[in-house]
């Protein structure tokens, strides 16, 4: 069988270098190899994907020259397949939910470094503080009785003594160098999310099954990514799903050296090619031949 390699924006702000720069490499692999090349929309959240970003996303990678299969996976498409596994995790007593806001894990992080500092994961967000993985059944049919938010959280103790020891063998490079075999950390993540009330899945949950369900073989992202792969390896020993190969390349940075960022407001393709930018100039923009 072929490779099939991904390429796996959101539509919630336009593309820039940093996506020119994961999507050409996606591109340029899966010919060299005689691959496939997939687009997918992950679309989940309702409140800042637009129509808009979509379009503009097709626009900009057939302006760069890039060919895809059709047809686009659109997450949004696919929710049942994200409450399936959700039912799966939950059967497997590993999945409680959590009703604390944002601003209450705020207050509950402030209190517990009141004693020192409080663990952040990866990305460096607060490690999950609360306690309702101990509220009882009663009080967790009070409130979704209640109509509260809430969010569904991996029990990551009962997690990894399930799945086990995990790894994945890097064919790219970490952050800090790491390469080849290399351990998964899922717990660095805490608790994570993989659900919430009005959206039946998260980033994590979404792209393990996704890319299982493509039969993507290669996943080639960027470095910002490299330790959500202990969680996605989790996930994928946990629901019984292929594992890829994974390859990690290097962030296209800003003047400041941090990483281009639509929240940020990076400078989009759209506006280079108004500039009078070609294919060719993105090309030497991000490093690639």
């Amino acid at each position: 069988m072929p490779p099939v390699f991904r390429f796996a924006p959101s539509p919630n702000g336009y593309l820039h270098l940093g996506h020119a720069c994961s999507a050409l490499l996606n591109f340029d692999l899966a010919r060299q190899a005689c691959g496939r090349f997939l687009l997918r929309i992950e679309d989940i959240d309702a409140t800042r994907c637009r129509p808009e970003f979509e379009a503009a996303i097709y626009q900009d990678l057939a302006w760069l020259g890039i060919a895809w299969q059709h047809p686009v996976r659109r997450q949004s498409e696919h929710f049942c397949a994200y409450r399936d596994a959700i039912e799966t995790l939950t059967a497997q007593g590993l999945i409680y939910p959590s009703f604390e806001s944002r601003a209450d894990i705020a207050r509950l992080v402030a209190q517990r470094e009141a004693d020192g500092a409080w663990p952040r994961d990866p990305d460096g967000a607060p490690i999950y503080p609360g306690v309702a993985k101990l509220l009882s059944p009663e009080q967790r049919a009070i409130l979704f009785e209640s109509g509260a938010p809430y969010a569904l959280r991996l029990d990551m103790a009962a997690a990894i003594a399930r799945a086990g020891d995990l790894g994945w063998t890097e064919q790219g490079e970490g952050p800090d160098g790491e390469a080849g075999a290399v351990a998964a950390r899922p717990q660095a993540w805490g608790d994570v999310i993989l659900a919430r009330k009005e959206t039946p899945t998260s980033y994590h949950l979404s792209v393990a099954i996704d890319d299982a369900l493509q039969g993507v073989t290669e996943v080639v992202r960027g470095q910002d990514l490299f330790w959500s792969t202990s969680v996605h390896r989790l996930l994928q020993a946990l629901l019984g799903l292929s594992q890829p190969i994974y390859r990690h390349h290097r962030l296209v940075l800003d003047a400041a050296g941090q990483k281009l960022s639509k929240s940020t407001q990076a400078t989009g393709l759209r506006e280079l090619r108004a500039e009078g930018a070609t294919p060719a100039d993105i090309r030497r923009l991000v490093g690639l031949p």
